[in-house]
């Protein structure tokens, strides 16, 4: 079985109790929960901390196997350093013996399925800026101000990173891996979606917005070039499903995009 979820950002307590997912009772090794990115369990910039030590150790006793995608909101610079090993049809970061991050632009095999992997997006929740540090001058003499009017702001390694966003070469391999498995997959699986699946998304959640928040500001997305890599690869690849998270909410896009966050789906 492999079953799918969004963004978690470290809170896994209520997502994957027994209550909210009583599925994993009949779960084994041999089948996969996937989060779609913002997986938030490997975060501080000092290190494992104990709480991330607990639910890391606790994912690796699960009957099932933890495998994630990032998103915008991961520490890359502790990602980046677990080992890249092989493992079903492609390459993973090992964090535990059940734990693993699926990589940029990779073509797996699992339950009879092909999945196509590719994470990250652009922040949109630092309108504050980004700063060099917690001691970045700019950071300071503005500290007071943006916190008094709840301005979002990063902090580069810290609680933002360039990394977020793909490189030249990790788009190149994914457009090569699906090359090479004929432009199809079953499963496409990302954090952010393609442009028009984005307006989409948007369309769809002002909609909600201005029928229960009448005064609430609306949402807009711009595009970037990662979103603009995902339109390239709609436009020219065939797929079963793809299911994408970043947006915070639960929606049937299309008959075959799907948007979740707090929802465990089962996609085989």
């Amino acid at each position: 079985m492999i079953f799918v979820t969004g963004d978690t950002h470290g809170y896994f307590k209520s997502r994957f109790n027994t209550k909210n997912f009583p599925e994993q009772y009949s779960m084994t090794k041999n089948d996969y929960v996937i989060i779609v990115g913002d997986f938030g369990g490997i975060w501080d910039e000092r290190g494992e901390t104990k709480e991330e030590k607990h639910w890391l150790d606790w994912f690796d006793t699960r009957r099932y196997t933890l495998l994630f995608i990032d998103g915008n909101h991961e520490n890359f610079d502790r990602l980046y350093d677990y080992p890249v090993i092989p493992w079903h049809g492609g390459y993973v970061h090992q964090i535990r013996n059940s734990v693993y991050h699926l990589m940029r632009g990779q073509i797996y095999n699992l339950c009879g399925k092909t999945i196509f992997t590719f994470g990250g997006a652009r922040s949109s929740d630092a309108e504050g800026g980004i700063f060099e540090s917690k001691k970045d001058p700019r950071l300071l003499a503005n500290k007071k101000w943006l916190h008094r009017n709840n301005v979002n702001y990063r902090i580069n390694h810290v609680s933002w990173w360039a990394q977020e966003m793909p490189t030249e070469n990790e788009m190149q391999l994914g457009m090569k891996n699906l090359a090479d498995h004929g432009l199809y997959a079953d499963l496409v699986l990302t954090h952010c979606c393609a442009n028009s699946t984005q307006t989409l998304v948007e369309e769809e959640l002002n909609n909600k917005i201005m029928l229960l928040h009448k005064n609430k500001e609306l949402k807009q997305f711009k595009y970037n070039e990662l979103t603009s890599y995902f339109e390239f690869i709609k436009q020219h690849i065939r797929y079963g499903k793809w299911i994408f998270g970043h947006y915070h909410d639960n929606m049937n896009v299309t008959p075959n995009e799907i948007l979740i966050y707090e929802q465990i789906i089962r996609v085989a």
